[in-house]
């Protein structure tokens, strides 16, 4: 049962120190009831007070770790419904599904093509998370051979966080054995044979998921599994199409986070290529997006996907960026000079913001263009060009510090500075910060800038 605000109170150390970050005890305590706060960040709670406090000091949420050869995904630990509460901390883990009645090469390419995938948003790098390999056959004879070959045979092509999917025990203990050093998901446990699942997840050290056909099954199912010494559980709400499924996922998140219920406090998996085939009765890669980003944003933390192709995981994987970005801190990029397209000592100088969005824009107008130019970034504080200037942080005072800190005058054979036509009430200002400087109002929006260049050039 979670503690009241005054409950903790009474175990803190009740000094007022502030160490903590909070101006009194009580104040931490109250963001420590509402899972707001850390119990680490108080150096003077005693042991038996941290022991008495572990349950309500423990995220509403547990958190899940999936790892291989380094590399994590982790869902779960969030403590908020609504991302601008606080915001949202673990991007939900974005899978394909391979199955191992294909042929071993056929597995092995498309693994490769699903895990060779980047692309560059606004300077961060999406890629997907990892695979799920399903077992098709069934009992311990040829068919565990066959997953466990999958298995062996997708690893040897890409180190990735895996989901193993098996309905039979015997299957998954083969799969498991072939992931030596390697921490996946075990996926396949309903109340009819959860128990062999609980001890594969235990033997193996790896996560477990279970399904169930109602929320109250779900919450029983996940007392017995801990019970039996699995803590880290994923949970499938076992539905398939999007009304119950949206129902679903946000009454497990909802009782979670506002009721404290840690029967239900832990990450779900969802599947949005069934959810579509429910809908459809047939593969439909429209509905299969719709399905995916319902889950993304309404508490999916680890997502399966039928196919790979860049059309359906592109919009996929910025839509999860977006969601998961901390709204009180814009996407930055770090301040200084940047050189597009092999710039010489008479190209343009160009001034904008480091927030992450305005570069990007701007950058990757100028680069389109083919036109050579620098472009100075002034620490904004990771604000676009309009909101800077309104909040005193784009000023003359800025710009010109930008321009005398990374000493843009020895590497040009002009003194010219473009601006963004939105800041053109700062030309006066920018002449007297930067004497003889000619300071020059460019167009108001980056579409406009390869035009302007051009006849800047030209000029």
């Amino acid at each position: 049962m979670a503690l009241s605000g005054i409950q903790i109170y009474k175990l803190l150390p009740q000094t007022n120190c502030k160490d903590c970050g909070f101006p009194t005890c009580l104040a931490f305590a109250m963001k420590l009831a509402a899972k707001q706060a850390d119990l680490d960040k108080c150096p003077h709670v005693s042991d038996e007070a941290r022991e008495q406090l572990a349950e309500s000091a423990a995220p509403p949420v547990r958190l899940v770790t999936l790892s291989a050869d380094g590399r994590d995904v982790k869902a779960g630990n969030e403590i908020v419904l609504f991302r601008h509460e606080k915001t949202f901390f673990n991007p939900c883990g974005l899978f394909v599904r391979l199955r191992d009645s294909e042929p071993l090469d056929a597995l092995k390419a498309k693994a490769k093509e699903a895990t060779d995938y980047s692309v560059e948003y606004v300077g961060m790098e999406l890629t997907l998370d990892g695979l799920a390999i399903e077992a098709k056959g069934q009992g311990s004879g040829g068919a565990g051979e066959q997953f466990a070959a999958a298995v062996k045979g997708v690893l040897e092509t890409a180190q990735v966080p895996l989901i193993l999917i098996a309905a039979d025990p015997a299957v998954m203990a083969k799969g498991l054995d072939a992931a030596e050093g390697v921490k996946p998901l075990v996926y396949g446990a309903t109340a009819d044979n959860w128990e062999a699942f609980a001890e594969l997840a235990k033997k193996h050290g790896a996560p477990m998921a279970i399904r169930a056909d109602s929320l109250n099954e779900l919450a029983e199912l996940t007392d017995k599994v801990k019970e039996a010494g699995v803590e880290d559980i994923v949970l499938d709400p076992g539905v398939r199409d999007l009304k119950s499924l949206l129902t679903l996922n946000t009454l497990v998140r909802r009782m979670a986070i506002k009721e404290t219920f840690r029967a239900l406090g832990f990450p779900i998996i969802n599947f949005p290529s069934e959810m579509a085939f429910a809908a459809s009765g047939d593969y439909d890669a429209g509905m299969v997006s719709i399905a995916a980003t319902q889950v993304i944003a309404k508490y999916g933390g680890f997502v399966v996907l039928d196919e790979f192709s860049p059309a359906l995981v592109y919009p996929l994987l910025v839509l999860r960026a977006n969601i998961y970005t901390d709204p009180q801190k814009p996407i930055q990029v770090q301040p200084g000079v940047y050189e597009i397209n092999e710039p010489k000592e008479d190209s343009p100088l160009m001034v904008t913001t480091n927030f992450s969005i305005t570069y990007f824009s701007v950058a990757n107008e100028v680069d389109g263009a083919g036109v050579p130019g620098w472009l100075l970034v002034a620490d904004a504080e990771g604000m676009s060009v309009l909101t800077a200037w309104a909040a005193g942080k784009f000023d003359a005072e800025r710009i010109a510090k930008a321009v005398k800190s990374n000493d843009m005058a020895s590497k040009l054979s002009h003194k010219k500075l473009i601006i963004p036509g939105h800041v053109s009430v700062l030309l006066g200002e920018l002449e007297e910060e930067l004497p003889g400087w000619e300071i020059q109002v460019g167009p108001r929006e980056a579409v406009d800038l390869p035009g302007y260049l051009k006849l800047w050039s030209a000029s």
